[in-house]
């Protein structure tokens, strides 16, 4: 039988049909656009998975395109606090259960308030990690409200296009 990721099992479960990829990181390159790139994916689909702290000592997830950075400002506002930080790479597995470079929004030791970039509704499926290195899953982002609970919105930092 095929490997199947903690992710993998949770979306098996709650009957969630999804499509696994498998990449190879032997070479360590584990970043999101690389992942892309390697699998041949249009990195506007494919997130990464960020974790941040709030000011009231909440955590908070947030979902963004992989070659996109998080947009502090706009985060801590999309979900009503004062600010945000991304916490610690020594506190990720503390935090969610996972490491660094295969944190995904399922399957984290709670269920922490998500938010998704909001384009991630301008396709019909997403990829994100599928909790492991080397793993992804692929699936449309309405499925995901049956297992955790997101909302959409404007996280990222905007390009400067006069560049």
């Amino acid at each position: 039988a095929e490997f199947k990721t903690n992710v993998m099992r949770i979306l098996d479960k709650a009957k969630i049909t999804y499509k696994a990829h498998t990449y190879d990181h032997s070479d360590g390159a584990i970043d999101g656009a690389a992942v892309a790139e390697k699998m041949g994916q249009n990195p506007e689909q494919v997130f990464k998975t960020l974790v941040t702290k709030g000011a009231g000592r909440d955590y908070y997830v947030f979902v963004v395109p992989v070659l996109k950075e998080l947009d502090l400002k706009k985060a801590a506002k999309s979900v009503g606090e004062k600010h945000v930080e991304m916490i610690h790479v020594k506190d990720i597995n503390k935090v969610t259960g996972y490491i660094r470079g295969g944190c995904s929004p399922i399957g984290m030791k709670k269920v922490f308030p998500t938010t998704f970039q909001h384009e991630a509704e301008n396709f019909d499926t997403i990829i994100f990690s599928a909790g492991k290195i080397g793993y992804q899953v692929e699936m449309p982002l309405s499925s995901l409200s049956k297992i955790i609970r997101y909302q959409t919105a404007d996280i990222v930092i905007e390009e400067n296009v006069n560049e």
